[in-house]
This record gives C-alpha cells, structure tokens and sequence, in this order.
C-alpha cells in the first residue's frame, strides 16, 4: 500500500520519570487545514481499495433490501394521545407519530428527515408532558452529542418559540402542569471547541415556557465539584424533583431531591456517598422505590422514606435474585422486572409488597425491554429481539395479563435457518467467558467458516441478543457471528464489573482472546477466516487484541475507539472514563494503562491484520484523533502486504442518529473489507 505521507513531530510526555513520544500529536486537531488535508488523503486512499473489492457491491445491495422492512418504537400514552416512531424501511431517520388510538390511522408529528438536506439531523430524544399536549424534543446535528430542545405543540404540530442549547448528558423533566422542563447543561464552548472541549461543571435548570434561555432558573450547581452531572425527573404524582447525581461513568451515584409543592424550600441530600448505583423506580407519597447495587451485586429493590431517609430506615422490597435486575416498573399495584439470566432476558410480576406473582412469557431466548407506562395504565408494552428476530412489539391488558402481538417486522431474511448457541471458553486464569454462537443450521466445523467475533467488555454495560439487517447481512454472505461475554460489561453483576475495570482491564483482553482461540480449538473456524469488530470501548478491546496478538487474526475493524489511553481524559466527556479506566495522571495507574494502551504498543517492524479503522470528523464522545493516531502509527509500523486503511466519516459522530443510508454504506464497506481479508 502506497499510504499518505504522515509528518512525525518531535513531541514527547514525561509520565512519572517515563518519556513518551507522541509523533502523530498534531492530528488531534481536527479542525487544522494539515489535519482535513490528512483526512481526505486517507479517504481516498481507503475508498479506491474498497472500490476494488467484488464483494462491495453486492454486499450494498443485499443490506439495502434487508434494511428495507418497517419498523416501530414502543407506543406511549400520554392524556388520550398514543406517540411512537416508525420508519418505513429506508428512511434516514424514523418519523415520530400520533393517535389518539392504536387502531386510529397515525398522524406525522415529527419528520427528521425534514430538519437536514443529508438526513444527518437526528431525532435524539422527546418527551410529552403528561396531559400529551406538548412535546419537548432534542435533536443532535451531524452525530454530536450536543442536544437542543424545542417545544412543539401537538395538536397543530406548530413549533413554539422556545429554543434550549448546549444540553449534554440530560434529558427534559416536564413539571406536572406543563409550564416548563427541567434540564442539564454546560456553559456554551469556546469557538472551534465544540467537539473537543471537555465538558465540566454541568448546571440543572428549568425551563419555564415562553421565556428566553437565558431568562431559566439554575435549580442546581456544584462549582466545587466540576465532575458532577444532574439528570432530572420527576414523579409521577408531580411532587418530587429528582436529580440522579452522576460523576464520570462509574456506576455510583447520588440522589438530591426537592419538594415541588413547596417550591421555597432548596433541593436536599436524599442518598450520598457514592457508594452504588440507585435508579429511582417510583414514589408513593413520601415513599420512595430505588433499583440498587447496595448490598446487591445483581441489584434489588428498595423502599425508603423521603422525610426519613437514614439508611437504618431503608427497607427491601424485591431482594437479589439468580438474575441481573435491568429494570422495575411499577404499574397499578405491581412491579414488572426485567432481568438477565446470563445474556438471555426475563421478565416477572412482583406483588407492591415484592412477593413473586409470576413469569411473563416470552416467544424464546433473547432481549426483552419495555413495561413502562403511568400507574393508572391499562396497558403496558414490551419488545423481544433476538440475533434472527426482529424487534416484535406485544401489548399486554393489564386486567387479565394476556398478551398479543402489536407489530412484527417483515424482514427478508429467513431467519429460521439460523441458530444461536452458548458455549464457554476458558479464559488464561480459569474464568469461563460465555460466547454466543449464530450460524446457519448444519454448519460443518471444518475450520473455514469465516467468522466475526464481536464484543465490548466495559462500563457496566451488557450485550445481549439483538436484531440488526448488518448482521443478517454478514449470516447471509456465509459468515458466523460470534459475541463474547466479557468481563467489564454488566451480565453478571458488579462483581463482574469490577474484574475488568481499572488494574484488572487485562482480563478483558485476555478473555476476547480466550474466545478467539476458542473458535479456533473447536474448529468452527481458524486464525485466517477470523475477523475482530468492536465499538468504542469495544474498540479499544479490538486495538489492544490486535496488538497483543497480531498473529491471532486475520482481519480487524476498530470503530471509534478510545486507542490513547494516556490522553483520553483531555478531551470532551473522556475525564468520566478515569473511574473505568484509571488516569495516566496516577503513576500507579499509568504503569497498568501504558501496557495496554494500542497506540503506545504498536511495534516497528511487525505484520499486522489487515485493518480498517473506523471513525466520524463530529464524534465527540471518542474524539476522532485516537483513530487518526492509531491509523498514522499502524501504516507506519507495518511490515507485510496486509492493508492499514482508515475510513473516516463525514457528518457523522459515535454511531447514535447515523441515518440509515450511512449505515448501509458503512457496514458494506466493513463486510466487503472482511470478506477481502478472511481465507
């Protein structure tokens, strides 16, 4: 490969007595015209090796089709106005609708696809206040996490003046009569730091309808902790204010609330010290329902008394379980949970005192969600997904508990002929890490199936079965896909957690790697049919496998991944990330981070997998110059035929809003490059 010229600048860090070069230090800066010149030269390059691929095509083409089948949200009842999202197959963005019944013919309240010329203005969240009058909704514009609220009113489908910026991190809380929301922001950022800018000191305001943004109530401040974060809600009954008070993504936090009916008094400590994860459920009157980590590592249930909330006085409602709890709902006079089983979801019926009523049914093995809704519903909704199954909507009467189909995609795609099994691999200390196998049925394991091992291992968060056309679309070319549970995601609780964060993040390596061997030992496919695809943290797993082990894969797609484990902190929200990661700024911590770090252990003179880096000119959750770095040090450092190519989307960010005909280029420019590169 003929790669473009990268300048090496002599720049270094002295981390704790050890220097460290950092070449390539210019491409953070990606507004500099060195930086965009960088850029387009790379995408050309990358573009003119993926026009060359025959698969790329076809690829596009069979994701078009499988893209193209119409899909639902979840309906909301608010006052006698039904709101849900559908999109007809091939839109860039799902439209938001109303109807005043589930059999009404529906009404568009918000077209996306209207707000930009490219699609690339995302519908980002939305909120009605609980008569269904009124709507408050964010968009983010070209894949940023920045978010700016309107008010649109739903009967006219009119636009209200009001206009709120610079939210991040923070959804809207209507106040029970509608005059006004509550919400987070930061101050406005510099100009040209908008996407690399880190974001301290978030304020909590509210929003009163029909005043200027600069007229809003701070309701709540922490100059003394710039870290801190308030996300609001409020309760159902309208009393409460509630403000989850969050630091970085530590699955810690604290609660402050504040009397609405008695809007003099200040907002007040209800749960501190940081010291587990509480998800407020409900509130009854004074009493409060929490979903918690304390003294649970798979989460339980608790109630406490909001004038009295010492802790001697907290009592539990549904206690641990077999199961990770995800959610509770509260609906009428029971409680609805969610849990994970693994990575395979349950859903029960709790009486209000937690005593177990009952399983709901579910259609098979895989993803359910949903079962919100007021507590004087009666209906709730939930969704069940799998790797072949479509996201399928059912409704459930909540006086006789049957349940009926609401909506199931027409997807064409026959996923009957699949199968997904749970096997074990034996991680290097002896921790089995379970892998969820999908394959076509009567699979011959005779080692040349070629595979796609995916995985994210991070943050608390669990990956569990779901449906994605990319990925029937990789089943459909012949391929295996395979998702590994590792250690640092959420499937089995804190503990599991906590054996892959900070000092133990190795152990996530070593079990991605433990899943690969794995799929090698058993034949279902080997090192030259083996391909490596992870996200963001997933992305960094994929950086640091392939750097370990570049002997183990035949072909690898980090997508915006968090690749400089010594400057993350410095940019946007990446200073939230120490509590997972750990900060080059400890001497301790740096020793650990700098071993693992993908951009700091490329070695000269080594062949690498052949490599597509993936990333977006507006992320600003992992800015894109790790991506640039890493890409930069990997053409530089490889020494055999196999491609390091970077492809670098335009308006575009994390991944959250990418409208749908990105997506479909992207994932056949990702399964063409694969298909390329796996013998």
């Amino acid at each position: 490969m003929d790669y473009p010229d990268t300048a090496r600048q002599d720049v270094s860090d002295d981390y704790h007595g050890t220097v460290v070069p950092d070449p390539y230090r210019w491409l953070e800066d990606t507004e500099s015209e060195q930086t965009a010149q960088w850029v387009q030269a790379q995408n050309q390059l990358t573009q003119k090796y993926l026009e060359a691929l025959p698969q790329r095509e076809p690829l596009r083409q069979r994701l078009e089709e499988l893209w193209n089948y119409e899909r639902y949200g979840s309906p909301t009842l608010r006052g006698s106005t039904y709101f849900y999202s559908h999109n007809d197959g091939l839109q860039d963005q799902s439209v938001l609708y109303k109807t005043e019944s589930l059999d009404a013919p529906r009404q568009v309240l918000l077209d996306p696809n209207k707000l930009s010329d490219d699609g690339t203005v995302a519908l980002a969240g939305w909120r009605p206040t609980d008569d269904g009058k009124l709507l408050a909704y964010a968009t983010a514009d070209g894949g940023s996490d920045w978010r700016t609220y309107r008010v649109r009113d739903v009967a006219s489908g009119e636009d209200l003046d009001d206009e709120v910026k610079w939210v991040k991190f923070s959804g809207a809380a209507w106040n029970a009569d509608g005059s006004g929301f509550y919400y987070g922001r930061y101050q406005a950022p510099a100009e040209g730091e908008e996407l690399t800018g880190t974001n301290y000191n978030q304020k909590l305001y509210f929003h009163k309808l029909g005043t200027s943004q600069n007229e809003d109530v701070l309701v709540y401040e922490r100059p003394d902790h710039k870290e801190w974060g308030f996300q609001p809600e409020v309760s159902e009954d309208g009393r409460w204010l509630i403000i989850n008070n969050w630091k970085g993504s530590e699955p810690q936090n604290q609660i402050f609330i504040k009397d609405l009916t008695q809007p003099e008094t200040p907002v007040r400590e209800l749960i501190t010290g940081f010291d587990a994860e509480y998800q407020f459920v409900a509130s009854d009157e004074t009493t409060m329902y929490f979903l918690t980590d304390h003294e649970a590592p798979r989460r339980r249930l608790i109630a406490l008394n909001a004038e009295q909330p010492q802790r001697d006085g907290w009592q539990e409602v549904i206690a641990q379980q077999e199961e990770v709890l995800e959610s509770v709902h509260l609906l009428g006079d029971r409680f609805f949970t969610v849990g994970l089983k693994g990575a395979i979801g349950v859903a029960r019926i709790h009486s209000l005192e937690g005593q177990p009523i009952k399983a709901v049914p579910l259609p098979g093995l895989g993803t359910v969600s949903g079962f919100g809704g007021r507590r004087d519903a009666e209906e709730t909704f939930f969704t069940f997904t799998n790797y072949v199954t479509p996201p399928s909507i059912y409704r459930m009467d909540l006086s006789d508990d049957s349940i009926e189909l609401w909506r199931q995609p027409d997807v064409d795609f026959a996923g009957d002929q699949y199968e997904t099994k749970q096997a074990f691999a034996t991680s290097k200390d002896g921790t089995q890490v379970p892998v969820l196998i999908t394959q076509r049925k009567g699979l011959q394991r005779d080692g040349t199936n070629p595979t796609l091992l995916y995985a994210y291992g991070g943050f608390n968060i669990s990956i569990t079965p779901h449906f994605s056309p990319a990925i029937a679309g990789w089943l459909d070319a012949g391929g295996v896909y395979v998702v590994a549970t590792l250690r640092g995601g959420g499937e089995y609780g804190r503990e599991w957690h906590e054996a892959g964060m900070q000092d133990r993040k190795q152990n996530v390596f070593d079990d991605f790697i433990a899943a690969a061997e794995y799929l090698i030992e058993e034949k279902i496919t080997r090192k030259e049919s083996l391909g490596i695809y992870g996200r963001s943290n997933g992305g960094l797993l994929v950086g640091a496998a392939m750097t370990q082990r570049p002997d183990l894969f035949a072909a690898c797609l980090p997508a915006v991944g968090v690749m400089d484990m010594l400057r993350f902190h410095k940019f946007t929200i990446g200073w939230a990330w120490v509590g997972e990661y750990g900060s080059s700024d400890d001497a301790k911590q740096f020793e650990t981070l700098v071993k693992y770090s993908p951009l700091h252990n490329i070695r000269p003179d080594t062949c690498y997998p052949a490599t597509m880096v993936i990333t977006a000119d507006r992320d600003d959750r992992v800015v894109p110059g790790h991506s640039f770095k890493f890409a930069a040090a990997l053409q530089a450092a490889q020494s055999c035929d196999n491609p390091a190519l970077i492809r670098i989307e335009t308006r575009a960010g994390h991944g959250a809003g990418t409208p749908v005909s990105k997506s479909i280029e992207q994932y056949a420019d990702m399964w063409a490059f694969l298909l390329g590169n796996l013998k």
